[in-house]
């Protein structure tokens, strides 16, 4: 069985989500819900995004999508393809493998997304690296939980589980 492929990330109202290293906000609860979120979960991680969190891998497997020949992991393991990573994913009897980021990974990722978790953050960032743009037609909203700005979130935000709209395509 295919496992579920999940793209979580927190993206400005202009559809960024990074000004190119790191997270560009601090939003306490947005990071409470993604640690919850991906708590013993199979991730996929470009190779920067994965440097980027070493040292936050406790209870995770990190698969990570590299081309570079030389790059070992620390922790984890280097695939090339999404296919791969599902095929490890499935083959360790995980339901789910959660898309963390960055850039490339999202783009590699979304053709075969099933969810989409997104943190819509009220602030414009005016470039970086985009996430994927998605049809609402595509997808569906199945839940939504919203926050307002307060003296420890810079901006409001909401987070939206979005599922894929199933085509007649699909059902063949």
């Amino acid at each position: 069985m295919t496992p579920c492929l999940t793209l979580i990330a927190a993206i400005s109202a202009d559809g960024f989500i990074s000004t190119g290293k790191g997270v560009p906000w601090d939003l306490p609860k947005d990071r409470e819900h993604f640690r919850a979120y991906c708590h013993g979960k199979w991730l996929l991680l470009g190779r920067n995004t994965y440097e980027e969190m070493l040292g936050w891998f406790s209870d995770h497997h990190p698969l990570i999508l590299s081309h570079n020949a030389k790059f070992l992991p620390f922790i984890g393991e280097k695939i090339q393809t999404v296919e791969e990573a599902l095929q490890l994913t499935a083959l360790a009897h995980q339901g789910e493998l959660v898309v963390c980021g960055g850039g490339g990974a999202f783009q590699a990722a979304m053709p075969a997304a099933d969810r989409l978790v997104i943190t819509h953050v009220d602030h414009l960032l005016g470039g970086g690296v985009a996430f994927p743009a998605f049809s609402q037609q595509d997808w569906e909203p199945v839940s939504r939980e919203t926050h307002d700005r307060d003296d420890f979130h810079a901006y409001s935000f909401a987070i939206v589980t979005y599922q894929r709209v199933r085509h007649y395509r699909d059902a063949a």
